[in-house]
């Protein structure tokens, strides 16, 4: 995360353009205590590597011995990630773990400024709870809820199908959603390996329209290993309401100038980007061509227990790398917060927090 100047670590100079600052990006502390929402977090992304294990964690050359047990593993590209997944959470096989992993969401979320958080789950990467769904859905409603009491911080649920499940994988997780309603899932998603898959929309549209009919929010990965067909599949034959990623849409302008006409969010993950070779820098990444097109824009961290990241992180990197100040961090809050499925007066409460840290953060 960048420096920033002093008066409690933020920048004197405030304005437009495309960072709005003259003096430098806002300073850690700025950013840290901007209210705000992460709308791309995966449960998956939020555990420990210490249960995986050096062993485990693709560090080649690391003495299990001195290393440090919760670093950030590496990764090939997105199949050898979604590996790794496969193998952390098969090790989740306790309801306390679970717990933890919730609880411990919220405390980073405070930590970020975070109030509130919409995290995606896939069940296909749990496979000791696949027998009980609803169990494992309880214990993070009870994680997060503790951890919401404890740190101030609201969340809510999306439930992802995977690509390359078998349909009747899909639909039966759909037909449980829609008879359980755990109260706390709010949203249905599609996430996976779109290069391995294929376009998928036409095959994934009759579960979404059911989502939606029975009030389910509803968002979907595209545009990160797809092309920009996938960003339009999952507009207009998903319905997503947001994409997750979604950056690939800059390769067609036509796309980028429908996403902004329309006001359809990007949830964008830049560090997770170029980690994973979606991108080959963060100086390369859409992000700033995207907001300059009018294309709204929210940042997140997508996995960051993984990446080794947290939202303040991402904001501050986002603000050195395109030197977005105070008016564009705000900007891209409000579309966090806006673009977010947390019920309506909480997401009141969170943009009027916001409107007046940044009246009080303004010219004097």
């Amino acid at each position: 995360m960048p420096s920033g100047a002093s008066n409690g670590g933020r920048s004197a100079a405030r304005g437009g353009g495309a960072g709005g600052a003259v003096a430098g990006p806002p300073g850690p502390l700025w950013i840290a205590a901007l209210p705000k929402a992460e709308v791309h977090l995966h449960l998956e992304g939020c555990v420990p590597p210490s249960i995986v294990g050096p062993a485990g964690t693709g560090r080649v050359g690391v003495d299990p011995a001195g290393a440090d047990p919760d670093a950030p593993p590496a990764f090939g590209d997105l199949a050898d990630f979604l590996e790794y997944l496969d193998r952390s959470c098969a090790l989740v096989t306790h309801g306390d773990q679970v717990e933890r992993i919730a609880y411990a969401i919220c405390e980073r979320a405070r930590d970020s400024g975070v109030g509130h958080a919409d995290v995606i789950f896939n069940p296909e990467h749990w496979p000791a709870w696949q027998r009980d769904l609803g169990g494992f859905v309880a214990r993070l409603d009870a994680g997060l809820a503790a951890g919401g009491q404890d740190h101030g911080v609201t969340t809510g649920l999306c439930l992802s199908l995977t690509r390359t499940q078998p349909p009747s994988a899909s639909t039966e997780l759909v037909d449980w959603l829609l008879h359980a309603r755990p109260p706390r899932v709010v949203a249905l998603s599609v996430d996976g390996n779109e290069a391995a898959a294929g376009r998928t929309g036409g095959r994934f549209r009759p579960l979404f329209e059911r989502a939606r009919q029975a009030g389910l929010h509803t968002c979907a990965h595209a545009g990160e290993s797809s092309g920009p067909d996938g960003v339009r599949d999952a507009v207009e034959l998903l319905g997503a309401e947001r994409i997750d990623h979604g950056i690939r849409a800059v390769e067609d302008p036509a796309l980028v100038a429908d996403l902004a006409a329309r006001g359809i969010p990007l949830d964008v993950c830049p560090t997770s980007n170029v980690r994973l070779g979606v991108v080959p820098s963060m100086a390369a990444h859409p992000i700033e061509r995207l907001r300059a097109a009018g294309v709204p824009v929210s940042v997140n961290t997508d996995d960051p227990l993984l990446f080794g990241t947290s939202v303040a992180a991402e904001y501050g990197t986002c603000a050195a790398t395109f030197g977005w100040g105070e008016t564009t961090l705000t900007r891209i809050a409000r579309t966090s917060i806006e673009s977010s499925f947390a019920d309506p007066d909480r997401r009141r409460d969170l943009l009027q927090a916001l409107d007046d840290y940044a009246g009080a953060a303004g010219p004097r």
